[in-house]
């Protein structure tokens, strides 16, 4: 079966910095890095276009914890996102969380241009999963306005 949020084998710089990120942070042969190792401080030039996502078990739900400046949604932070509208970057940031805690791996999805006055401009998001207390605890999402 087709996974719906596949990583393509090619990403944007700023998506392929986030990734190698990550996948340094992990611990011998660890699936995923723990999320009390991720430091947004360690990727300066990316800050402004990270967030960090808090994930919650039964029910399954999902806390914006930070919102990068670049991505216009600071009033955001502390939410869940089932209970706001956060238009785009954050298209379908639900489904692609679920996914990426269910497959337990990284996830992608892309925005392609729209034409139009008001219409969002193209994105591509990155969301990679982390390890705590026994379970995925937090996801960290990266955007490329491509």
């Amino acid at each position: 079966m087709k996974h719906p949020f596949a990583v393509p084998t090619r990403l944007p710089p700023n998506l392929k910095r986030a990734m190698a990120y990550w996948k340094g942070l992990r611990r011998g042969a660890a699936e995923m890095p723990f999320w009390d190792d991720a430091r947004l401080s360690d990727l300066p030039e990316l800050k402004a276009q990270l967030f960090l996502v808090d994930v919650f078990a039964r029910p399954e739900r999902f806390r914006l914890a930070m919102i990068g400046e670049a991505l216009g949604a600071a009033g955001a932070a502390g939410k869940y996102i089932d209970e706001i509208d956060l238009g785009s970057p954050f298209d379908f940031l639900r489904a692609q969380a679920s996914a990426t805690v269910e497959s337990a791996a990284p996830t992608w999805f892309g925005h392609e241009a729209e034409r139009g006055a008001g219409a969002p401009r193209p994105y591509a998001r990155l969301l990679l999963p982390m390890w705590g207390d026994g379970r995925i605890g937090m996801l960290l999402g990266a955007v490329d306005f491509g």
